[in-house]
């Protein structure tokens, strides 16, 4: 049985990057375009409609920004898996982003062949950052952290190693023998200890506190 395609929606408001997003994509037969917005508002309308896998986010918007635009559709669709694909690589946004709940942050200028294999860890549940984004993200908060202990319980350290290895919650629940709302329970004590809000910077956070070493992720 063949496997169903990844559905992607493309959210960009130039409609020469959107097209050429498509073309990318569609060129391999596991990824589908199924949809395109050119503002927030149309976005988070479709996704409603089309039920995407992977939403492609576009952080400058006419209106409502691309993180606002993410923060809201992961209220409403917790499972969604956003990835930001922006010109801009600032710390600020990428940070943004990922508070916001984005899964990954992939630069416009990354060749084709890195936006595929994104899309396709996105939608596998791994969170991606682009080469370059990670380091510097770990340096900054190394810095802001020296000296910070952060106090995690043995369950909830097996709890971020899943999160790592890329489970989704349902998933992670499983291999644990714990209900899904174990899990969610967890996880926002994890968010709490570590003054993150999404599983990304978590990630992030707790390579850079040396609680997870890169091998984790994988």
């Amino acid at each position: 049985m063949e496997a169903q395609a990844i559905r992607v929606l493309v959210v960009d408001d130039h409609a020469l990057h959107r097209d050429g997003t498509r073309q990318i994509l569609e060129a391999h037969a596991d990824l589908e375009v199924v949809g395109e917005a050119d503002s927030g508002e149309v976005a988070l309308a479709l996704v409603n409609q089309l039920h995407p896998d992977v939403v492609l986010m576009d952080i400058r918007l006419p209106g409502m920004n691309g993180i606002e635009v993410t923060r809201r559709l992961i209220q409403d669709h917790p499972d969604a898996r956003v990835l930001m694909v922006s010109a801009y690589d600032e710390d600020e946004y990428v940070r943004g982003a990922l508070e916001a709940g984005a899964a990954g942050y992939l630069s416009k200028t990354a060749p084709g062949k890195e936006l595929v294999q994104a899309v396709r860890s996105v939608a596998g549940g791994t969170s991606v950052l682009q080469s370059g984004l990670t380091a510097r993200l770990l340096t900054a908060t190394r810095q802001a952290e020296q000296g910070v202990s952060v106090d995690l319980s043995e369950r909830e350290l097996e709890v971020l190693r899943l999160l790592a290895q890329g489970l989704r919650n349902r998933e992670l629940g499983e291999q644990m023998g714990i209900s899904t709302r174990t899990v969610d329970r967890h996880c926002d004590n994890i968010y709490a200890k570590l003054g993150v809000s999404s599983r990304t910077e978590a990630v992030v956070r707790a390579i850079s506190t040396k609680l997870l070493t890169v091998s984790d992720e994988h």
